[in-house]
């Protein structure tokens, strides 16, 4: 009896293994973050704010700047909710429009910062020797004077304005980042792929833009976000001094300073504009704290 079955002697092949998924850390990182409730009613406050920023000249019910001499000093009511200062302004508008100031100058400070500090640690930590203690010497002496003081002697120096006060805050705050990326730079310029991207020809600017700076973003992430709130409180007491913006701009730190003096008879005037900076800089640190808490590599398990 014939058969048209034919035997192989080819071994069968090995059953193909299962693609194991790679997870993504970003997404680990924010189910991380939303377990912590107080950091995300603080983003929600952000998010808030932003908008609120964005939207002033929809959602203020008068324009900033806008004075009625006959409803000085009014407090709350249906039509000023917030009630008005000594020249008649609304005091609500004012510090939705303060918003924009507060915001703009503490990212725009903090982005500086980041941007300069990490240029000076990754140098200071990749090449190290002669190098790094000249850097980080002069970041020494920056560090040695408290951030408000060296803010109000550079302001003193450039002058009152909004871009003097960004330059200001920001470069009281510059040795605080170069330090965080030296670190992290001490730490990962001995690391095996840096090593592997010397072996290949790749020159130093590459590997740090490539390979160093990358692998730092976690802390600087982390210290960027609680330095915003460091650099609208830095405004606002400059402000409040007579170093930073000056009136009629509706900002937060220039408004408790107008309103100082009728504390006791009109309580509004610097309650409000205190309430708002203490709301924004409390969401900003809880924030911090729990995407601190996120990124650290010790509680993944």
């Amino acid at each position: 009896m014939s058969t048209n079955t034919q035997v192989s002697n080819e071994l069968p092949l090995p059953a193909a293994k299962p693609r194991i998924k790679k997870k993504n850390p970003y997404i680990d990182i924010w189910y991380r973050l939303l377990k912590n409730k107080l950091a995300v009613v603080s983003l929600g406050v952000l998010v808030l704010l932003v908008l609120t920023a964005l939207l002033a000249d929809v959602i203020a019910p008068y324009p900033a700047n806008e004075q009625n001499l006959t409803n000085i000093l009014q407090a709350p009511n249906a039509l000023h909710w917030l009630g008005t200062d000594a020249y008649g302004r609304d005091i609500l508008s004012r510090i939705i429009y303060g918003s924009r100031i507060s915001l703009q100058v503490g990212f725009v400070a903090v982005t500086f910062s980041v941007t300069l500090g990490g240029i000076i640690g990754a140098i200071a930590g990749f090449y190290g020797g002669s190098t790094d203690n000249i850097l980080m010497r002069f970041m020494d002496i920056l560090l040695a004077i408290p951030g408000i003081l060296l803010a109000i002697a550079i302001v003193n120096v450039l002058g009152p304005g909004l871009v003097n006060v960004m330059i200001a805050v920001g470069i009281a705050s510059l040795p605080t980042y170069a330090r965080i990326v030296r670190a992290s730079v001490l730490s990962i310029r001995d690391q095996e792929f840096v090593e592997a991207s010397r072996a290949i020809g790749e020159s130093n600017f590459s590997i740090i833009r490539r390979n160093v700076l990358p692998n730092c973003l976690a802390p600087i992430i982390v210290q960027a976000t609680l330095g915003v709130a460091w650099a609208i409180l830095s405004a606002a007491g400059l402000s409040f001094i007579g170093l930073g913006l000056q009136p009629p701009t509706p900002e937060w730190g220039a408004m408790l300073s107008e309103g100082r003096q009728y504390i006791y008879e009109a309580y509004w005037v610097t309650t409000f504009p205190g309430i708002a900076i203490a709301l924004v800089v409390l969401a900003l640190n809880i924030f911090g704290d729990g995407l601190r808490d996120a990124m650290d590599p010790r509680l993944k398990q």
